[in-house]
């Protein structure tokens, strides 16, 4: 049993409109499904990835209209990454941010890698990160869709990064229950005043790492739009899935048990510090009910939702098609 690495990022949106237009206008990512919370269907729930949504590349948005921004804090998600090929990319970042307006900071190393902070409209705390000097867990490929040369697009998911209150819990569950291992350490903040734990699984790099710090400072962050809502890790298969459930709960942990995501299969489960964390299945994909070439074209429905189309839609505001097409 052993985790392959991220499988996909899930944040909260306030405006799924104003999302798509960031993420594939500006990002260049490609919107590989437009389908609904599952657990509350009058929202949407936006799937963005690479050319093909492959797992290790999804970043995903719940939308939850009216939400308040976010309270930053310890004990949450505080900041994901999102790959691309070499450090040239980020000087094309860096002024493509510039001609859009984006809040960047300037071009920086982290843990060996040249690395660009920068925030959405909302406030997600976001680093594009340098794969130069990289090994490990394969990227995607980078959509050309949205007029983005290739050899500056955006490959994958990235280091996540956890702000704990208590660091020795969430490294024990880490490391004692679902396979990761250290690789090193280094310093953050604006002194340089926070160590930063680094953990791989699999074949390691940065499609696996969590980044793991420890702030007794701050209060717990009050979850808004601009929050990280989850983190997934990739397994094989459905059966692996099922075992990570014994697993879990074999060692005293209330999971979620085996959800089926139509789309992926899942498991949820809380770490000490009550950060969510989700283990899903590689498979089956997004392909499963569009064609490669016409992923995130309509709005899609697991089947078990299906017979309610017409209601969904109906609640649901219409989006405005996004960048589609073949390389």
């Amino acid at each position: 049993m052993q985790l392959k690495g991220i499988h996909h990022v899930s944040s909260l949106t306030a405006n799924a409109k104003q999302n798509l237009d960031f993420y594939t206008r500006i990002m260049g990512l490609r919107l590989v499904k437009k389908t609904v919370n599952q657990d509350n269907t009058s929202y949407y729930h936006l799937f963005y990835g690479d050319e093909k949504g492959n797992p290790g590349t999804e970043l995903s948005f719940f939308e939850i209209p009216n939400m308040a921004r976010k309270h930053p804090g310890t004990n949450s998600i505080s900041g994901m990454s999102l790959r691309v090929k070499t450090n040239a990319a980020l000087t094309y970042w860096q002024n493509r941010f510039e001609e859009y307006g984006v809040v960047y900071a300037p071009v920086t190393e982290r843990f060996g890698h040249a690395v660009l902070p920068f925030w959405d409209s909302e406030g997600h705390e976001m680093t594009l990160i340098s794969d130069q000097n990289d090994r490990g867990v394969e990227a995607g490929k980078a959509w050309t869709g949205s007029g983005i040369p290739e050899e500056y697009g955006i490959t994958g998911l990235g280091p996540v990064r956890l702000t704990v209150r208590y660091l020795e819990p969430t490294i024990q569950v880490l490391t004692e229950l679902m396979g990761y291992r250290s690789s090193g350490e280094y310093r953050a903040g604006d002194d340089d005043s926070h160590l930063v734990y680094v953990f791989e699984t699999g074949e390691g790099g940065n499609g696996s790492e969590l980044h793991v710090e420890q702030r007794k400072d701050l209060p717990d962050e009050r979850q808004g739009r601009g929050s990280v809502h989850h983190v997934a890790f990739r397994v094989e298969t459905e059966d692996e899935l099922r075992e990570w459930v014994r697993h879990l709960e074999a060692d005293g942990f209330k999971t979620s048990g085996f959800v089926d995501r139509y789309y992926f299969q899942s498991l949820y489960v809380t770490e000490p510090n009550g950060i969510l964390f989700e283990i899903a299945t590689d498979g089956p994909g997004f392909d499963l009910d569009e064609s490669i070439d016409e992923l995130g074209g309509r709005l899609s429905l697991p089947t078990f939702l299906e017979d309610r189309r017409q209601e969904i839609e109906s609640n649901l505001k219409p989006l405005p098609s996004p960048f589609k097409g073949k390389d």
